[in-house]
């Protein structure tokens, strides 16, 4: 699955007393942005969409799994000895 990148505004004063009480308590900010993010998205898209999202992504992921077949050397070609 490929993720996308999100860019959000926030006070610069703010977010600095947010990580160092977040540290405090050994809380990681990147997981809870994207527990918050899954979340909104359970909220927000409908669970058929959700299924038929989760059930692309696991066809995907078995495509990339499947082994390719190796190719066939070419024939190989003994030339009889001329007399």
């Amino acid at each position: 699955m490929k993720n996308a990148t999100l860019t959000v505004s926030f006070e610069s004063e703010k977010l600095d007393a947010l990580t160092y009480h977040m540290g405090k308590k050994e809380a990681d900010l990147q997981a809870e942005l994207n527990d918050t993010m899954q979340k909104l998205y359970e909220k927000h898209v409908p669970q058929a969409t959700r299924e038929y999202i989760e059930d692309k992504l696991k066809r995907d992921a078995s495509v990339k799994e499947k082994p390719k077949r190796p190719m066939r050397p070419a024939p190989h070609r003994v030339d009889e000895p001329q007399a």
